[in-house]
């Protein structure tokens, strides 16, 4: 391991030495590809800096254990060091784990109400709101493509584009079911409710990933209801897009013009496609894939939130976290962080 971080330091300071000679400079496409490199790279060469550090530590307390005087203090010193060394190759390990190539891409999230009725709807608003709180908390951009909303302030339907650093490494582990138990506001005997909301989560595809044939697509358009104003509901702005060979619909209504939407919609549609194609392939080879996390399966029930309670449990990795109202606010890092590290070391395990 050791070999191949030097390997990584070597690369490090050419890449340094190279972003400064003018040629690179004044290749913009170049010298962006070699920053994002060079930066993938600084955690790992912070670590290993503390970890030459704490071996040069080592060297001086192992020499002062010969001391009479010093050798107590020396011994204790040691095994501090020794423990904050193992720490930091366990995390050197991790930093190691070739990155999922998908990470970096942007995200289609879509949140869909399930069973509960008008409190899942209820539910999935809810849902929406705490995404793009958490995005908003974690330097990430997100835009409403599409929502169908309910009389009572519900979502039936949401469509997210969510951008930004590592945007699909954090939001994947969102996919699949969401349970709420509560006292829905519907409720006059206060009882407790079950509902459920769907959320599914694919990378953005580019355009020369998914070739779409314009005679595979019907294309409908209509006013725009619900949310976004009546600005948005008096003209034919709304757009519909049916991909006939696959059954896959897609309606884009939140933007004003009909272009817009049509481009959204084509957007969340190639992206549907990959997914659809990537989901296929790992399928094929579902005995390999199998973990024990489970993430991705969307008909996993991955999560609930208990508001009687007050605590939320992820149920892929027994992890519970109190104050149902900090999640619903967008705290969802200790889920998504626990799972990013547990991903990393089942990857690890499996070299």
């Amino acid at each position: 391991m050791i070999e191949k971080i030097q390997s990584l330091m070597e690369r490090r300071q050419e890449l340094s030495e190279a972003i400064a000679q003018p040629e690179i400079i004044q290749d913009f496409p170049r010298y962006q590809s070699y920053l994002k490199e060079l930066s993938s790279l600084e955690p790992v060469a912070q670590h290993y800096e503390k970890l030459q550090s704490v071996d040069k530590h080592i060297a001086e307390a192992r020499e002062l254990l010969s001391d009479p005087d010093l050798a107590a203090e020396a011994d204790r010193e040691l095994r501090s060091l020794s423990a904050e060394r193992a720490a930091l190759l366990d995390e050197l390990k991790l930093m190691l784990v070739p990155p999922d190539p998908l990470d970096s891409r942007n995200v289609i999230m879509e949140i869909r109400a399930g069973v509960g009725g008008e409190e899942a709807a209820l539910f999935a608003g809810d849902l929406l709101r705490m995404y793009l709180k958490y995005a908003d908390r974690n330097g990430l951009t997100a835009s409403l493509l599409s929502v169908s909303d309910t009389d009572l302030g519900g979502v039936n339907e949401a469509l997210l584009l969510i951008s930004g650093p590592e945007a699909f490494a954090r939001m994947k582990f969102e996919s699949g079911v969401h349970c709420v138990k509560r006292v829905p506001v519907t409720e006059s005997g206060g009882r407790i409710h079950t509902s459920t909301v769907t959320v599914a989560v694919f990378p953005e595809a580019e355009e020369v990933e998914v070739a779409i044939d314009s005679s595979d697509l019907r294309i409908d358009v209509f006013h725009a209801s619900g949310h976004g104003g009546q600005g948005v509901n008096t003209t034919d702005s709304a757009v519909r897009i049916t991909h006939l060979p696959s059954g896959l619909v897609v309606t884009c209504q939140d933007e004003r013009s009909q272009l817009e939407n049509k481009a959204k919609a084509l957007r969340v549609l190639r992206s549907r496609l990959l997914d659809k194609a990537r989901t296929a392939q790992e399928d094929a080879h579902a005995a390999d894939r199998k973990s024990q996390i489970g993430w991705g399966d969307r008909s996993d029930r991955i999560r609930t939130y208990y508001f009687n309670h007050d605590y939320v449990v992820d149920h892929r990795l027994g992890l519970t976290v109190n104050r149902t109202a900090n999640v619903m606010n967008g705290e969802l890092s200790s889920f998504i962080d626990a799972l990013r590290l547990a991903e990393k070391t089942e990857k690890l395990a499996a070299q």
